[in-house]
């Protein structure tokens, strides 16, 4: 059955959506990688937008982005440590513009009706980016204790910068979780029929498994229609 499961011919598009260090990329990757889906972190572009702007200092940032994303090859910003606090802390603000998230957005839509087999996370990946065509088949929303979260951020952030503080850490998390959430366009929300994962509960395996059990129900249901259900 489990090799059954990832035929390439049953299309299967996933949503992973959170606050920031919540576990959804973790999760994302690891799902990614058990049923052969194309990954893309949302959040990991934004990173990237961030990145270019820092370095370059364009005086105009729109067409700017515009051009740098048109042709992007997704594997090369993979490669990048785009994880540093001051890269975070931009992205914060420049993903409550409008028209950075429309390029974006652009972005991601192309990638979803590229492929078959798709697993896209970040904060508006079921509300917005797959919410029609394509529209995502299954849907996570990750949750984790912001105490937890920024323990794990901390971890992380201290193998590039040893003197970054965990109240720091904890600062900018808290800060950047309002930001999403209350920005006008795109803002971070769970969708109704998402799975919540609750990563502060969950080990790395269980939440492996119960994010398995929900895209298999999906995948026979695809695969063998009513007459699945029936048996």
């Amino acid at each position: 059955l489990e090799e059954n499961l990832t035929l390439n011919n049953v299309g299967i598009i996933v949503a992973c959506d959170g606050p920031a260090s919540s576990g959804k990329s973790t999760g994302a990757k690891l799902i990614s990688k058990k049923y052969k889906l194309h990954f893309l972190s949302s959040g990991l572009l934004y990173r990237f937008a961030s990145y270019l702007i820092i370095k370059y200092k364009p005086k105009k940032k729109i067409p700017f982005l515009k051009k740098k994303f048109k042709n992007l090859n997704y594997k090369y910003i993979d490669h990048l440590n785009l994880h540093t606090q001051e890269i975070g802390d931009y992205t914060a603000i420049l993903a409550k513009q409008k028209k950075v998230r429309l390029i974006l957005r652009g972005f991601q839509k192309k990638f979803a009706k590229k492929y078959k087999r798709i697993c896209i996370e970040g904060r508006d990946a079921a509300s917005e980016i797959l919410k029609k065509n394509p529209r995502y088949d299954v849907a996570f929303y990750f949750k984790c204790n912001l105490n937890i979260t920024s323990y794990r951020r901390w971890k992380d952030l201290k193998k590039f910068n040893k003197n970054i503080s965990l109240k720091e850490v904890k600062k900018s998390l808290r800060t950047r979780n309002k930001l999403d959430t209350k920005r006008r366009f795109s803002a971070l929300k769970r969708v109704k029929d998402s799975v919540l994962i609750r990563t502060d509960i969950l080990s790395k395996s269980a939440m492996v498994t119960r994010m398995s059990k929900e895209i298999e129900k999906k995948i026979l249901l695809k695969k063998y229609g009513r007459s699945y259900k029936t048996r």
